[in-house]
Protein backbone atom coordinates (compact mmCIF):
# COMPACT_ATOMS: atom_id res chain seq x y z
CA UNK A 1 0.00 0.00 0.00
CA UNK A 2 2.58 2.05 -0.71
CA UNK A 3 1.06 4.41 -3.42
CA UNK A 4 -1.98 5.19 -0.83
CA UNK A 5 0.10 8.18 1.09
CA UNK A 6 1.08 9.18 -2.45
CA UNK A 7 -1.71 9.85 -3.54
CA UNK A 8 -3.17 11.13 -0.49
CA UNK A 9 -0.64 13.45 -0.94
CA UNK A 10 -1.54 14.38 -4.80
CA UNK A 11 -5.16 14.87 -3.54
CA UNK A 12 -3.97 17.30 -1.02
CA UNK A 13 -2.13 19.63 -3.38
CA UNK A 14 -5.14 19.48 -5.65
CA UNK A 15 -7.69 20.49 -2.56
CA UNK A 16 -5.20 23.78 -1.52
CA UNK A 17 -5.23 24.33 -5.52
CA UNK A 18 -8.87 24.65 -6.12
CA UNK A 19 -9.43 26.54 -2.70
CA UNK A 20 -6.81 29.09 -3.90
CA UNK A 21 -8.74 28.92 -7.35
CA UNK A 22 -12.35 29.23 -5.97
CA UNK A 23 -13.42 26.79 -8.39
CA UNK A 24 -15.96 25.59 -6.57
CA UNK A 25 -17.62 23.20 -3.81
CA UNK A 26 -18.05 20.58 -6.72
CA UNK A 27 -14.02 20.54 -7.12
CA UNK A 28 -14.02 20.16 -3.17
CA UNK A 29 -16.40 17.74 -2.79
CA UNK A 30 -15.06 15.51 -5.44
CA UNK A 31 -11.97 15.93 -4.05
CA UNK A 32 -12.78 14.93 -0.22
CA UNK A 33 -14.56 11.55 -1.72
CA UNK A 34 -11.64 10.76 -3.28
CA UNK A 35 -9.38 10.86 -0.11
CA UNK A 36 -11.78 9.43 1.95
CA UNK A 37 -11.87 6.01 -0.93
CA UNK A 38 -8.58 5.63 -0.75
CA UNK A 39 -8.32 5.82 3.49
CA UNK A 40 -11.41 2.77 3.29
CA UNK A 41 -9.44 0.72 0.58
CA UNK A 42 -6.31 0.72 2.34
CA UNK A 43 -8.46 0.09 5.38
CA UNK A 44 -10.04 -2.97 3.75
CA UNK A 45 -7.36 -4.35 2.13
CA UNK A 46 -5.04 -4.18 5.93
CA UNK A 47 -8.23 -5.93 7.29
CA UNK A 48 -8.11 -8.81 4.66
CA UNK A 49 -4.54 -9.39 5.42
CA UNK A 50 -5.34 -9.69 9.09
CA UNK A 51 -8.12 -11.46 8.25
CA UNK A 52 -6.48 -14.45 6.21
CA UNK A 53 -4.48 -15.34 9.29
CA UNK A 54 -1.48 -17.89 9.70
CA UNK A 55 -1.81 -21.08 7.94
CA UNK A 56 -3.51 -22.78 11.07
CA UNK A 57 -6.61 -22.38 12.65
CA UNK A 58 -6.44 -19.70 15.26
CA UNK A 59 -9.82 -20.96 17.21
CA UNK A 60 -8.14 -24.08 18.08
CA UNK A 61 -4.61 -23.07 19.31
CA UNK A 62 -4.04 -23.35 23.07
CA UNK A 63 -3.93 -19.88 24.98
CA UNK A 64 -0.13 -19.05 25.92
CA UNK A 65 1.16 -21.00 23.24
CA UNK A 66 3.77 -19.98 20.42
CA UNK A 67 0.66 -20.99 17.92
CA UNK A 68 -1.38 -18.29 19.61
CA UNK A 69 1.37 -15.67 19.69
CA UNK A 70 1.96 -16.17 16.06
CA UNK A 71 -1.88 -15.46 15.38
CA UNK A 72 -1.69 -12.10 17.37
CA UNK A 73 1.46 -11.03 16.20
CA UNK A 74 1.11 -9.71 12.37
CA UNK A 75 5.11 -9.82 11.66
CA UNK A 76 4.93 -13.62 12.80
CA UNK A 77 1.71 -14.32 10.74
CA UNK A 78 3.10 -12.96 7.68
CA UNK A 79 6.31 -15.04 8.13
CA UNK A 80 3.75 -18.21 8.62
CA UNK A 81 1.89 -17.49 5.42
CA UNK A 82 5.50 -16.97 3.79
CA UNK A 83 6.60 -20.42 5.04
CA UNK A 84 3.21 -21.77 4.12
CA UNK A 85 3.75 -20.69 0.42
CA UNK A 86 7.40 -22.08 0.11
CA UNK A 87 6.58 -25.13 1.82
CA UNK A 88 3.65 -26.08 -0.94
CA UNK A 89 6.36 -25.47 -3.58
CA UNK A 90 8.44 -27.64 -1.63
CA UNK A 91 6.34 -30.31 -1.83
CA UNK A 92 5.72 -30.10 -5.63
CA UNK A 93 9.11 -30.80 -5.77
CA UNK A 94 9.44 -33.52 -3.17
CA UNK A 95 6.22 -35.61 -4.75
CA UNK A 96 8.81 -38.77 -5.77
CA UNK A 97 11.08 -38.12 -2.47
CA UNK A 98 11.30 -41.58 -1.33
CA UNK A 99 11.37 -41.78 2.33
CA UNK A 100 8.95 -38.75 2.35
CA UNK A 101 11.30 -36.92 4.70
CA UNK A 102 10.03 -33.38 3.89
CA UNK A 103 6.74 -33.97 5.70
CA UNK A 104 8.56 -35.92 8.83
CA UNK A 105 11.15 -32.70 8.86
CA UNK A 106 8.12 -30.11 8.55
CA UNK A 107 6.75 -31.68 11.91
CA UNK A 108 9.81 -31.76 13.82
CA UNK A 109 10.14 -28.42 12.88
CA UNK A 110 7.33 -27.33 14.31
CA UNK A 111 7.79 -29.00 17.42
CA UNK A 112 11.06 -27.41 17.73
CA UNK A 113 9.39 -23.54 16.62
CA UNK A 114 6.70 -24.91 19.50
CA UNK A 115 9.68 -25.21 21.75
CA UNK A 116 10.41 -21.60 21.53
CA UNK A 117 8.54 -21.19 24.98
CA UNK A 118 11.31 -21.87 27.03
CA UNK A 119 13.36 -18.65 25.53
CA UNK A 120 13.98 -15.84 27.15
CA UNK A 121 12.78 -14.18 23.58
CA UNK A 122 10.23 -15.80 23.02
CA UNK A 123 9.33 -13.42 19.76
CA UNK A 124 12.75 -13.51 18.33
CA UNK A 125 13.23 -17.37 18.76
CA UNK A 126 10.18 -17.53 16.51
CA UNK A 127 10.86 -15.10 13.92
CA UNK A 128 14.64 -17.20 14.02
CA UNK A 129 12.90 -20.48 13.48
CA UNK A 130 10.55 -19.43 10.54
CA UNK A 131 13.53 -17.58 8.97
CA UNK A 132 15.85 -20.35 9.03
CA UNK A 133 12.94 -22.84 7.65
CA UNK A 134 11.75 -20.73 4.87
CA UNK A 135 15.91 -21.01 3.96
CA UNK A 136 16.46 -24.12 4.04
CA UNK A 137 13.34 -25.35 2.22
CA UNK A 138 14.21 -22.59 -0.43
CA UNK A 139 17.59 -23.73 -0.78
CA UNK A 140 16.98 -27.68 -0.31
CA UNK A 141 14.27 -27.77 -3.19
CA UNK A 142 16.16 -25.27 -5.20
CA UNK A 143 12.84 -22.67 -5.05
CA UNK A 144 15.65 -19.80 -5.75
CA UNK A 145 18.36 -18.44 -7.68
CA UNK A 146 21.72 -20.51 -7.16
CA UNK A 147 25.37 -19.83 -8.08
CA UNK A 148 27.50 -23.19 -8.24
CA UNK A 149 28.53 -25.52 -7.57
CA UNK A 150 32.02 -24.66 -6.53
CA UNK A 151 34.53 -26.97 -5.86
CA UNK A 152 37.39 -26.55 -3.42
CA UNK A 153 39.96 -28.95 -2.66
CA UNK A 154 41.57 -28.80 1.04
CA UNK A 155 45.08 -29.14 2.58
CA UNK A 156 46.89 -29.54 -0.50
CA UNK A 157 44.72 -33.01 -1.39
CA UNK A 158 42.67 -33.13 -4.58
CA UNK A 159 40.46 -36.26 -3.06
CA UNK A 160 39.39 -33.92 0.09
CA UNK A 161 37.05 -32.41 -2.31
CA UNK A 162 34.15 -29.52 -0.57
CA UNK A 163 31.58 -28.68 -2.98
CA UNK A 164 29.66 -25.30 -2.27
CA UNK A 165 26.31 -23.93 -3.56
CA UNK A 166 24.96 -20.59 -3.30
CA UNK A 167 21.63 -19.79 -3.00
CA UNK A 168 19.76 -16.38 -2.93
CA UNK A 169 17.75 -16.60 0.35
CA UNK A 170 17.00 -14.52 3.30
CA UNK A 171 19.71 -14.67 4.87
CA UNK A 172 22.08 -16.20 2.01
CA UNK A 173 22.65 -19.52 2.59
CA UNK A 174 25.13 -22.20 0.95
CA UNK A 175 24.55 -26.01 0.74
CA UNK A 176 28.02 -27.27 1.28
CA UNK A 177 29.17 -31.33 0.25
CA UNK A 178 31.97 -32.99 1.85
CA UNK A 179 31.81 -36.72 1.74
CA UNK A 180 28.31 -38.66 2.20
CA UNK A 181 26.99 -35.28 4.04
CA UNK A 182 25.72 -32.00 3.20
CA UNK A 183 24.86 -29.18 5.41
CA UNK A 184 22.79 -26.08 4.86
CA UNK A 185 24.80 -22.90 6.44
CA UNK A 186 23.69 -19.33 6.60
CA UNK A 187 25.64 -16.16 6.59
CA UNK A 188 27.02 -14.50 9.43
CA UNK A 189 28.04 -11.35 10.64
CA UNK A 190 32.34 -10.68 9.66
CA UNK A 191 35.07 -7.85 9.45
CA UNK A 192 36.15 -9.44 5.94
CA UNK A 193 35.38 -11.89 3.74
CA UNK A 194 31.77 -14.06 3.64
CA UNK A 195 31.25 -16.47 7.02
CA UNK A 196 28.43 -19.16 6.87
CA UNK A 197 27.09 -21.38 9.91
CA UNK A 198 25.45 -24.57 10.28
CA UNK A 199 24.68 -26.98 13.15
CA UNK A 200 28.61 -27.80 13.37
CA UNK A 201 30.16 -26.92 10.21
CA UNK A 202 31.45 -23.76 8.85
CA UNK A 203 32.30 -21.93 6.06
CA UNK A 204 34.76 -18.84 5.87
CA UNK A 205 35.03 -17.64 2.23
CA UNK A 206 37.78 -14.64 1.27
CA UNK A 207 38.21 -14.94 -2.70
CA UNK A 208 39.03 -18.46 -3.44
CA UNK A 209 40.00 -19.53 -0.93
CA UNK A 210 37.95 -21.22 2.39
CA UNK A 211 38.46 -21.89 5.77
CA UNK A 212 36.43 -25.27 6.56
CA UNK A 213 35.28 -27.04 9.55
CA UNK A 214 33.49 -30.05 9.36
CA UNK A 215 31.97 -31.50 12.36
CA UNK A 216 31.77 -30.49 15.98
CA UNK A 217 35.51 -29.61 17.38
CA UNK A 218 37.22 -30.53 14.04
CA UNK A 219 39.96 -29.07 12.91
CA UNK A 220 39.61 -26.46 10.14
CA UNK A 221 40.23 -27.41 6.77
CA UNK A 222 42.50 -24.80 4.33
CA UNK A 223 40.39 -25.13 0.73
CA UNK A 224 40.84 -23.44 -2.15
CA UNK A 225 38.63 -23.22 -5.57
CA UNK A 226 39.54 -26.18 -7.84
CA UNK A 227 40.20 -24.10 -11.00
Amino acid sequence: MIFVPFLINIIYHLSRNSIRNDRGDSMKKFLVYGLFVIIAAAGLAASSALAAGPSFDCAKVEAGSIEEMTCNDPGLTALDVKLAEVYKEALAKAANEHPPVLKAGQRGWIKGRDDCWKSDDKKKCVEDEYTRRIAELQAKYRLVKSTGPVFYFCDGNEAKEVVMTFFETAPPTLMAEYGDSTSLMSIQPSGSGSKYEGRNESAWIKGDDALVVWGFEAPEMNCTVRK
